[in-house]
C-alpha cells in the first residue's frame, strides 16, 4: 500500500523527523486560508498522486501568493496527472499539499529498504538528490552507500556516520543524521514499512537537513496491525478492477493485453500467462480465483475480467487438486450464463475429476472451447484474440 506525500510527512512528523510546514486541501477554495496559515510570502503546491516526475509533468509549482495556490487547485484537483511512472490514463488528482518554501542549498538522496539475501534493513544514500537514482547507480556508482542495519539496532550510529560521509555532511549535520537515521529506522519498523524514500534530502541555506520529499510503502499483509494507516488508503490511485478483485480476496493484476487469464493458483497463474507469451499472445491479466474455485468466484472473477474493455477472449486454466474439476465445471458454466458472456471461453481442467468436468462442459448448452493440455489451449485462445 503506498501513501501520498502528505501522509508520509504526517508519519514523519510523529517520529521527530524535519519536515516542511504545510497544509493539505481538497478544494481549492480553502487554497487561501491554507497559504494564510502556513505563512511566509513563498509556497510549493503539488499535486497528489502515488507517482513520481510530478516537478516535469507541471503537478509541482513555486508560487509568490495565494491566489497562484487557486489557479493551480483548479487546474489540477479532479484532473488525471500524467508522468513517466503513470499509464496513459494518468492518476486522480483529489487533493494538493500547500508547503512552506525551504531555501535549498544541497540535495541529497535517502531511502530504506528490505534486503531479503541478508534479512536487514538497508539503507541508501547518495549525495546526488532530486533525481532518478536510477541513473546515478548507473552512472556514477561511487557516490552511492548500502548500508544494512541489524535487526537489533546494535550497529546504526557507525552506520550512519559512513552514509553521512558519503553525503559530505559536515560534523554539524552529522549529527543531526545519527538521530535522523535512527528515527527512520524505527518508523520502519513500527509501521511495517517496505519502502522509505526522501528525494530529496535536503540541506537548507542554513546548514540543516531537511526531509523535502517524503515516499513510503506499507506491507499491505501487516495492515491488519495498522489500522491507522489503513484509512489513509486512498482506492482512487489503485486500478478499479483491483481494488474491486482485492474486496473479493482475489489476486487480480491489470496487464495490456488481450487475453482474459483465470486460474488458481499463483505459479499456475504465470506459466499460463508465460504460455500466452510463448505462443504470441498478450495477457490482460494475472488473475488467481485460489485452492476454492467455488462457483461464487469464478463468477465474481468472470465479471472483473469483462470490465476491460481490451479483453477478446477469457482463458480458464483449472488444475483440480483440493477442488474438483466437475464443481469447477459446473461453476464456470452457471458464471457464463449469469455474466452473459458474449465472447470466447477457453477452458482447460486437469487434475481431480477433469474428465467428468470436461463432459459438464461439453454438454452445456453454451459455447466453451474445452481442451485438455495448457499448449493447445493457450494457442486457441491466442488465435480467438486475433
Amino acid at each position: 500500500m503506498n501513501l501520498h506525500e502528505y501522509q508520509g510527512k504526517l508519519l514523519f512528523a510523529q517520529y521527530n523527523l524535519p519536515v516542511s510546514k504545510g497544509e493539505v486541501i481538497f478544494s481549492a477554495n480553502d487554497a487561501i486560508e491554507a497559504c494564510n496559515k502556513i505563512g511566509g510570502s513563498k509556497w510549493v503546491v503539488k499535486a497528489q498522486v502515488h507517482a513520481g516526475g510530478r516537478g516535469k509533468a507541471g503537478g509541482v509549482e513555486l508560487i509568490e501568493s495565494p491566489d497562484q495556490a487557486v489557479e493551480f487547485s483548479k487546474k489540477w484537483l479532479g484532473k488525471r496527472l500524467i508522468t513517466y511512472q503513470t499509464d496513459k490514463e494518468g492518476q486522480l488528482v483529489n487533493s494538493i499539499l500547500i508547503e512552506e518554501c525551504t531555501e535549498i542549498a544541497k540535495e541529497l538522496y535517502l531511502s530504506a529498504v528490505i534486503d531479503r539475501d541478508s534479512q536487514q534493513i538497508v539503507f541508501i544514500g547518495s549525495s546526488e538528490g532530486g533525481v532518478n537514482i536510477e541513473d546515478v547507480a548507473k552512472n556514477s556508482p561511487e557516490k552511492i552507500i548500502y548500508k544494512g542495519i541489524d535487526s537489533n539496532n546494535s550497529n546504526i550510529e557507525d552506520n550512519a556516520i559512513s552514509i553521512a560521509k558519503v553525503l559530505k555532511l559536515n560534523d554539524g549535520q552529522t549529527k543531526q543524521f545519527i538521530p535522523m537515521i535512527q528515527n527512520l529506522f524505527q518508523l520502519f519498523i513500527e509501521k511495517d514499512l517496505s519502502l522509505l524514500e526522501i528525494n530529496p534530502l535536503v540541506i537548507t541555506e542554513q546548514g540543516n537537513l531537511h526531509c523535502l520529499d517524503a515516499k513510503i510503502n506499507i506491507d499491505a499483509n501487516a495492515l491488519y496491525r495498522q489500522p491507522d494507516i489503513r484509512e489513509m488508503h486512498d482506492e482512487t490511485q489503485e486500478d478499479p478492477q483491483e481494488v474491486e478483485a482485492a474486496k473479493s480476496d482475489l489476486s487480480y493484476v491489470s496487464l495490456d493485453g488481450n487475453i482474459g487469464c483465470m486460474v488458481n493458483g499463483a505459479g499456475l497463474a504465470m506459466g499460463t500467462m508465460d504460455t500466452i507469451k510463448f505462443f504470441g499472445g498478450n495477457p490482460a491479466n494475472f488473475l488467481d480465483v485460489g485452492g476454492t474455485a467455488t462457483q461464487e468466484r469464478v463468477t465474481k472473477a468472470f465479471k472483473i475480467i469483462l470490465k476491460d474493455p481490451e479483453v477478446k477472449v477469457v482463458l480458464v486454466n483449472i488444475f483440480g487438486g483440493i477442488v474438483r474439476c466437475d464443481l469447477i465445471a459446473e461453476g464456470v458454466v452457471a458464471a457464463i450464463k449469469e455474466v452473459n458472456v458474449d465472447i470466447p471461453v477457453v477452458v482447460r481442467l486437469e487434475g481431480n475429476n477433469a474428465v467428468l468436468g470436461a463432459k459438464i462442459l461439453s454438454d452445456a448448452d453454451i459455447e466453451i472451447q474445452s481442451i485438455n493440455n495448457l499448449t493447445d489451449a493457450a494457442k486457441k485462445a491466442v488465435e480467438l484474440a486475433e
